[in-house]
């Protein structure tokens, strides 16, 4: 998702392995999975609360450390907000937790018990929190107010990037949540490289939430899986989020649709998961023409941080350099350094489908900032033949004409997208218990789960089946009577 710390295996310094130890330590005493969805769904509000109300100071910190304009700011803190009254109305409904009950039945082959499953918090987890979205994605974001939802603790791995506002949100959040009723431990915080390392390698955490980089997720995901016992690892890594302009959509409005891409791939400096970074455009449109004269226009920003600043630097000259691409807008000169506190300017990389397809590989590479690559097309075997070299996104997008018949595409990005757009770009992801925020490698690590949406929790759950059991020793969620209210499945049955 953004530039990433690089982590590497080894000894953590006994200072740093002493403070996760104490953080894990509180959030596996805190008996968070114990907790009733009421009570949690409280506390979710709490922290939304707490959030609303420090809203300027927040803000402010958050500005000074980031370089985001406090309008982007202030709309970010009101979807975090909203964010966790949303997983607070999802533990409160209940079906997340997919209780199951089936009868006993003596005549089937072989005998079936009474059997009764439903999903519990899986433990205490540890959440690695993104640079570009420092509320969303970060102490109070997605990944912590699912766990929360779900029944677990969470340890917070700060992001450097912005520190300040990390800490003074973990105050804000302890407070509120002591305020609410939660027992010590819900969310504690730590910061450092190392301590991300001790943290993935615990044997107390039980998985780990992350949006970050892919060369820094995938060393942590290697940590993980290397543990004594493994534990799930679900990263938001890197994504190029393709779009597909058809010559349908291209000929009818194409000043419309550059003036789109300019918008969502320039919007906030290029630093968002899903930014557009590659395009399909078929050729002699006047599309291009467009598109020029918008990115010259569009303003320049400074980035997150100054190495991601002189990554993107490095990334857009990579491609300027090439002999087999046309570039519009300026690309910093690297012969005598990189000025890493100068804003980055827009740039568009356009490249023939049969060049892309011969070094679809660099193309592919994702460059974090405002660039995106064009691919331009003459027909649709060109087209095809480009599509097939994807790797996967969390977006895929189709611009096409009214009436036109793109099934086909769909059938083509969806193999390789978690979120399929029509009409739209794909900037922006709503809060909402159908959408997913999630794709195949390198997007994520587990392409079944999302970090958006109500479907987030299950990332922090784990199934269990009660066989014939009292029922003074089952959840009440799973007792007869249904004293709770919540939908169940009985015997194949949905009941609400």
């Amino acid at each position: 998702m953004s530039a990433g710390e690089g982590v590497a295996a080894g000894a953590v310094d006994a200072e740093v392995g002493a403070a996760v130890d104490a953080a894990v330590a509180r959030a596996v005493a805190s008996g968070t999975g114990s907790t009733s969805r009421a009570d949690r769904a409280a506390w979710l509000e709490a922290l939304a609360a707490a959030l609303e109300e420090h809203r300027g100071e927040l803000i402010a910190i958050a500005h000074r450390e980031t370089h985001l304009s406090e309008t982007r700011l202030d709309g970010e803190v009101t979807r975090t907000a909203a964010q966790l009254r949303f997983f607070a109305g999802v533990a409160r409904e209940g079906s997340y937790l997919e209780a199951t009950l089936d009868s006993p039945d003596p005549s089937t082959t072989p005998p079936r018990p009474d059997l009764r499953r439903m999903l519990r918090p899986i433990g205490a987890v540890a959440v690695f929190t993104a640079s570009n979205f420092p509320f969303a994605f970060s102490v109070l974001g997605n990944d912590t107010a699912s766990a929360l939802a779900a029944g677990c603790a969470v340890v917070v791995k700060a992001h450097p990037g912005h520190p300040e506002l990390s800490r003074r949100t973990a105050e804000l959040a302890v407070a509120a949540l002591a305020g609410a009723g939660a027992p010590d431990g819900v969310i504690t915080l730590v910061e450092g490289v190392e301590a991300g390392v001790a943290l993935v390698q615990h044997p107390s955490i039980a998985a780990v939430g992350f949006t970050g980089s892919a060369r820094g997720g995938r060393a942590l995901f290697d940590l993980a899986c290397a543990r004594p016992a493994p534990i799930p690892f679900y990263g938001e890594l890197g994504s190029i989020n393709p779009v597909v302009i058809t010559e349908a959509a291209a000929k009818d409005r194409a000043a419309e649709l550059a003036a789109g891409l300019v918008g969502s791939f320039t919007r906030d400096g290029g630093q968002y998961c899903t930014k557009p970074g590659l395009v399909f455009v078929p050729a002699g449109t006047g599309f291009e023409d467009a598109l020029a004269a918008l990115v010259a226009d569009a303003p320049a920003q400074r980035l997150l941080t100054q190495g991601m600043s002189g990554a993107f630097a490095r990334g857009a000259d990579a491609f300027a350099r090439r002999d087999d691409v046309d570039v519009i807008g300026t690309v910093r000169e690297l012969s005598d350094g990189v000025d890493v506190t100068a804003p980055s300017a827009p740039v568009a990389i356009l490249v023939d489908a049969q060049h892309f397809v011969a070094s679809s590989e660099d193309f592919l590479a994702e460059c974090f900032g405002p660039l995106t690559v064009v691919v331009r097309y003459v027909d649709e075997a060109e087209l095809n033949a480009a599509i097939g070299e994807l790797e996967g996104s969390l977006t895929a997008t189709i611009q096409h004409a009214p009436d036109e018949d793109v099934a086909a595409l769909t059938t083509a990005l969806s193999g390789v997208a978690g979120r399929v757009v029509f009409n739209g770009w794909p900037t922006g992801v709503a809060i909402a218990w159908a959408q997913h925020h999630g794709g195949s490698w390198p997007a994520t690590t587990a392409s079944v789960h999302t970090s958006v949406g109500a479907t987030a929790i299950r990332r922090f759950l784990t199934p269990v089946a009660y066989q014939d059991a009292p029922a003074s020793a089952l959840p009440l969620e799973l007792r007869d009577g249904n004293p709770l209210g919540i939908p169940r499945r009985v015997d194949g049955a949905l009941r609400a």
